[in-house]
């Protein structure tokens, strides 16, 4: 058996782990990933794989036959190819798919091959005809339900068992010598039952390879031939059949003229009986084309098609299917369903799934915009405190996308297929936030509802919960928070039961906690509790680098929103973005391009300075005025070169007080510190250098 390894252990390596280790002929032996907590390094530790960070230590060590590149990563791909020996094939990742899909689809052909012989064992066994098979051998292959009722055998008992040896009268083995059809011939069974029987020869590739008879007791046909003959009882069951449906049936001639109706038909379309028997199929369409025409020209079914039938014009779905006796054509059936109750239907599962989504984390990493070094340091956080248990609190301002990032955090952890609960503290009344947050019991208070009802710490157990402006929340609210984050548990209102619960707090506030701390408006302990992990997300001034890029990706949301097609946007009016001061952040940003492009013409694809409304342009701050003169070196390097000097004025402004100047620039001290190292402002003289000289 060959041994393998595979390098990688996100979506591709734990999917093709789960498929190998399988594998008959393929033995996995380990994995790496220099991402000790990914999913397929756990998956391989259960297993008992030998697991590494590093790709050449593991193959160093277990020397495999076949090394397995899910990484995709083409540079690691040519490493290892130059690593290994010759004897080692390194399978490369998009061979890896192609193979996990291969095998998948032979599963897939397996148990689709598995249903069919099922399939076709219920039909042979559900047939009223009886059926008897051999193989070459004169051995029992077939023996159906019908043929065990005629015959009194039991043919689970005979199967492999030779047919001379079970009914003596058999002829098949005749069949086998002469390999000759015989056609409805008389047979009088061990039993006595007389029967009519077709015997025929079994044939693969040239050659015979067993015999098959059905046959039909010579009672049943006589009844059969009584009832075929009595057309009119035949048809009077049919209508009964037909006029006891709750579904709407409607059936034509081979002409297509109408036959029968039924009172469901009657009742969906507002048409009578003498309003569409004779007359032509399309006498009850509104709107659309008969797919009873269309059934009778095709012999073909026609599902699922859309159309008006009636003086109502009633929406219905229709399913029309030929009706083919011995072949020939004898006209054509169709179902309608009413399109109201598929509405109402559909509905209600939109009710539902809403109702899911409002538990669902929508967002990840992937969807928060930007690569500046600010954004990518407040996202690097959020990344590591995904990974552990710890409570997480949100520091920034309105509009710069602290929801984004509790979303992400939570489907980033371990959690992520859990409850996933919003609660904006700042929109509740004090009484109706503790309700919420820790439901009530039953007659707590007046209007409570009977039987008491969960609060939405119950509904996140398990999960996670974001609190959005934690620091409008009382501070009699504040104890029982404190309580939950040191003891997990809460208790309803009303009620005296602690109840345990196991939720991550993801909490977010656009206000400066420790002031309010200061002025006895929110808690010590429970600011100490919340701050383990305090990520600071910076406003869209601090990163005005990605607003490039953050333009591209609400103007293709815009876009999709409104009908539009607008791509490009202006270098005078991309100029006018970056020099605003943007107070309301990224959802300002996106306010003023929504704007934009509404008042814009329907088939424009370039938003220009012209297009923009007037505070974009005018309520500029007036601290940041536009560059003078000419500048050179691409968009990047005339931000920093502007950014710098922001930096090096408000120091001097500021007589050098670090503290100060983070203030006058509404950012933390700590991304002070960073651009400060960013852009080399330390080894800058502030008393010699002026704004924009």
């Amino acid at each position: 058996m060959k041994e393998a390894i595979i390098v990688g252990g996100g979506k591709g390596g734990t999917a093709l782990l789960e498929m190998m280790i399988r594998h008959d002929h393929l033995e996995v032996v380990g994995l790496a990933d220099p991402y000790l907590q990914a999913e397929g390094m756990r998956l391989a530790s259960w297993y008992g794989l030998h697991t590494s960070a590093d790709a050449f230590t593991l193959y160093d060590q277990v020397r495999p036959d076949i090394v397995f590149e899910a990484t995709g990563n083409e540079s690691v791909f040519a490493q290892l190819q130059r690593h290994v020996r010759v004897q080692t094939a390194v399978i490369p990742a998009h061979v890896c798919n192609l193979l996990y899909n291969l095998l998948i689809g032979k599963d897939e052909l397996i148990e689709k091959l598995s249903h069919q012989e099922r399939l076709h064992r219920t039909i042979l066994q559900s047939t009223h005809d009886g059926m008897i098979a051999i193989d070459k051998d004169e051995k029992v292959l077939l023996f159906n339900r019908a043929a065990m009722r005629m015959t009194g055998i039991d043919g689970e008992e005979v199967a492999g068992e030779k047919i001379q040896d079970v009914m003596p009268s058999s002829k098949l083995p005749r069949i086998l010598k002469t390999t000759n059809v015989e056609y409805n011939q008389k047979q009088t069974f061990e039993n006595g039952r007389q029967i009519v029987t077709t015997r025929i020869p079994l044939w693969i590739d040239g050659k015979c390879i067993g015999a098959l008879a059905v046959f039909q007791d010579v009672t049943d046909m006589i009844e059969m031939t009584t009832e075929v003959t009595n057309l009119k009882s035949v048809q009077q069951m049919l209508q009964a059949i037909i006029h006891s449906s709750d579904e709407a049936i409607s059936v034509v001639n081979e002409e297509g003229k109408g036959l029968m109706i039924n009172p469901a038909y009657t009742r969906l379309t507002g048409l009578e009986e003498q309003e569409v028997i004779g007359k032509p199929a399309t006498e009850d369409i509104y709107e659309g084309e008969s797919m009873h025409m269309r059934a009778i020209k095709t012999r073909q079914p026609v599902r699922g098609t859309h159309m008006k039938v009636g003086a109502h014009k009633k929406d219905v779905i229709v399913n029309v299917a030929p009706i083919l006796v011995n072949g020939e054509l004898k006209g054509s059936v169709g179902v309608l369903h009413d399109v109201s109750e598929i509405r109402t239907l559909t509905k209600e599962l939109e009710r539902a799934k809403r109702r899911i989504r409002t538990l669902e984390a929508k967002y990840t990493f992937e969807d928060i915009i930007g690569q500046s070094p600010a954004l990518t340091f407040a996202k690097d956080q959020a990344r590591n405190s995904a990974q552990t248990p710890v409570d997480v609190l949100l520091h920034g301002e309105s509009g710069t996308g602290k929801e984004l990032f509790a979303h992400a955090i939570h489907n980033e952890s371990n959690r992520r297929y859990e409850p996933f609960i919003r609660v904006n503290c700042a929109a509740l009344t004090p009484s109706l936030l503790e309700s919420e947050l820790f439901g009530y019991e039953d007659g707590a208070f007046t209007g409570a509802k009977r039987g008491g009802k969960r609060g939405l710490f119950e509904e996140a157990d398990g999960g996670s919960i974001f609190l959005d402006e934690i620091g409008e929340v009382p501070k009699e609210t504040q104890v029982k928070l404190l309580r939950i984050l040191q003891e997990k548990e809460i208790t309803r209102v009303g009620g005296a039961k602690a109840i345990t619960i196991n939720v991550r707090i993801i909490a977010a506030t656009n206000v400066d906690l420790e002031s309010a701390m200061q002025d006895g408006h929110f808690r010590e302990d429970l600011f100490y509790r919340l701050n383990k992990m305090p990520i600071f997300i910076p406003s869209l001034r601090e990163r005005q680098e990605d607003i490039p890029e953050l333009c591209d990706y609400l103007l293709h949301k815009i876009n999709q929103e409104y009908g539009r097609s607008v791509t490009i946007i202006s270098e005078h009016a991309l100029q006018l973005l970056l020099r605003y001061h943007w107070p309301g952040n990224v959802r300002e940003l996106e306010n003023i391009l929504g704007r934009a492009v509404i008042h814009m013409s329907y088939g424009a694809k370039e938003l220009k300075a012209s297009h923009l409304p007037p505070l974009s342009i005018h309520n500029a701050s007036d601290k940041r005025s536009p560059l003078h003169g000419k500048q050179s070196g691409t968009l990047a390097e005339r931000m920093a070169i502007y950014e710098q000097q922001e930096l090096l004025a408000a120091l001097k402004e500021n007589n050098g007080n670090k503290t100060a100047t983070a203030r006058s620039l509404g950012i933390s001290v700590r991304n002070l510190y960073y651009k400060l190292e960013k852009h080399e402002v330390e080894k800058v003289d502030t008393q010699k250098v002026s704004r924009y000289e």
